[in-house]
């Protein structure tokens, strides 16, 4: 067995790479604007830029997390941040919207290969149960500091370097990665691994881009013209599809059979949640803020720091919480306090008072810090040990499926609205920042007392 500084030397290897993911989930968000105007593009084209990356990578991660058991998960690792490395490269230097969303897809690529293998890195790196329950609570952690402190880090960026300074980032945490992962992370494999499952994972993309995509595009388009009821039939059909291809062979993409189980499944329905409310909550945020206010992206980002120390003070917390008495308090701390930052908002007008709106964002920050790390203990603790590539994919999946929803139905709400009117436009946004929190509330109800 390593040393326990080999051990937590690979957990904060791991943890640099789920940084990056994380970031890279949000510190676009605050650009927006700005690559609006560098583009020459409108609020849907802004939209398809940041969802062109959660969705790839949620289509993505568990055949990437089977890839990883099957072929070794520090080669999976390596591949993904050498591909994630060049993919930015190719965003930062970008002459258009088209280019730069399939730059962003090709970042979701990469970031398939990092997400789901580093958790499994961590799980195999730590035998024991109760220092690998540490770790988990420690990724999740960082994981969820990467996605509250995004808007920050873009905005300082924005006020120096310009937008493409968002991607240029990547480089040297990338080379740092590659170095040390190199050096301390071993290689491992599961003893078993499956077989790619080519129709299910065809069929699963097609379920996640199509209902997105009819999301984003559902204003421009009219939600009951031809298009956007052909766009609902494919998803309804994709979806009966994938359950009926998943659920006749041996070894399918996603087992149906675990979201039998309560805990189960209210982890991936609480996971999916969390991030929309995350991702509402920062939309909103950075176009309210800049377009309705006037403020530039630095002082946008900036609005989000009560979110981020909220997130930071508490995910720890949220671990030795979940460790002592299991992830019904946390949970319910976190719905708690979700619901009541999105209710604290549901007036927002051109004139809100500033306070109002940091103590909201710190209320937020302090419920996502809450809930992450008892949804991934939980989730995590529904598979076997052998399948924990499967197991970090899934609940990646539901995070990542959470994040497009988000950008997606904040996007559709404002899409139209003026500069005047967005207020206004983004109140119904903060009601389901709200319901997401009233639905961990739930979730909280039938998790397990105490964790695995």
């Amino acid at each position: 067995m390593p040393s326990a500084r080999r051990r937590w030397t690979v957990l904060a290897v791991c943890c640099l790479s789920m940084f990056l993911v994380g970031l890279d989930t949000t510190i676009v968000n605050v650009g927006l604007p700005a690559i609006g105007r560098g583009l020459g593009v409108g609020t849907r084209d802004l939209e398809w830029i940041v969802d062109a990356y959660g969705l790839v990578l949620a289509g993505l991660l568990i055949s990437s997390g089977a890839l990883a058991d099957r072929f070794g998960r520090r080669r999976v690792f390596q591949c993904g941040l050498a591909v994630f490395g060049v993919a930015s490269l190719a965003c930062a230097l970008a002459p258009s919207a088209g280019l730069l969303v399939a730059a962003r897809a090709a970042q979701g690529v990469g970031a398939s290969m990092l997400s789901p293998v580093a958790l499994a890195i961590v799980v195999n790196a730590m035998p024991d149960p109760k220092e690998r329950a540490r770790a988990i609570g420690i990724w999740a952690s960082v994981f969820g500091l990467s996605m509250a402190i995004g808007p920050v880090t873009g905005g300082a960026l924005l006020a120096e370097l310009g937008w493409r300074s968002l991607f240029w980032i990547n480089a040297p945490v990338i080379a740092a990665a590659l170095v040390l992962s190199a050096v301390f992370v071993p290689e491992s494999r599961a003893e078993r691994a499956r077989r790619l499952d080519l129709p299910g994972q065809i069929l699963l993309t097609l379920v996640i881009g199509v209902s997105v995509g009819v999301l984003i595009e559902g204003p421009h388009i009219g939600w009951t013209s031809g298009a956007a009821l052909a766009g609902y039939a494919g998803a309804a059909v994709a979806t009966a599809g994938f359950v009926w291809v998943e659920s006749r062979r041996r070894e399918p993409l996603m087992d149906l059979r675990l979201f039998r189980h309560p805990v189960f499944s209210s982890a991936v329905l609480g996971a999916v949640a969390l991030f929309v409310a995350l991702n509402v909550t920062l939309l909103l945020n950075t176009l309210y803020l800049q377009h309705t206010r006037g403020w530039t992206p630095l002082a946008a980002g900036v609005a989000t720091l009560p979110m981020a120390v909220g997130a930071t003070a508490c995910a720890p917390w949220a671990g030795r919480l979940v460790g002592r008495t299991g992830p019904r308090l946390p949970l319910l701390l976190a719905g708690g306090f979700i619901t009541a930052g999105g209710l604290s908002l549901v007036r927002l007008s051109p004139h809100t008072s500033v306070l109002l709106l940091l103590a909201a964002y710190s209320l937020i920050g302090v419920g996502f810090g809450f809930g992450n790390a008892p949804i991934t203990t939980i989730a995590v603790g529904g598979l076997p040990l052998a399948r924990a590539g499967v197991a970090g994919a899934i609940t990646s999946t539901a995070r990542q499926l959470g994040s497009a929803l988000g950008i997606a139905l904040a996007g559709g709400l404002v899409a139209a609205a003026g500069p005047a009117e967005l207020a206004h436009a983004s109140r119904p946004g903060w009601l389901v920042v709200a319901a997401c929190g009233a639905l961990l509330l739930l979730v909280a109800r039938v998790s397990r007392p105490k964790s695995a």
